[in-house]
């Protein structure tokens, strides 16, 4: 089952969401799923190089 989690953005986030999703015709839920999807990548690949 999914878990579902809040996020309170601050105005000038919220209006970078909004811009992203409609340049990329996509909704605010989904740019911020890719947006933390990239976030948790690069933590990933970060914890990969460090020894």
């Amino acid at each position: 089952m999914p878990t579902r989690y809040t996020v309170v953005c601050d105005d000038d986030l919220s209006r970078e969401i909004q811009r992203l999703a409609h340049e990329n015709g996509l909704t605010e839920e989904e740019v911020l799923h890719q947006l933390l999807d990239l976030g948790l990548d690069a933590l990933e690949a970060e914890r990969a190089e460090s020894p």
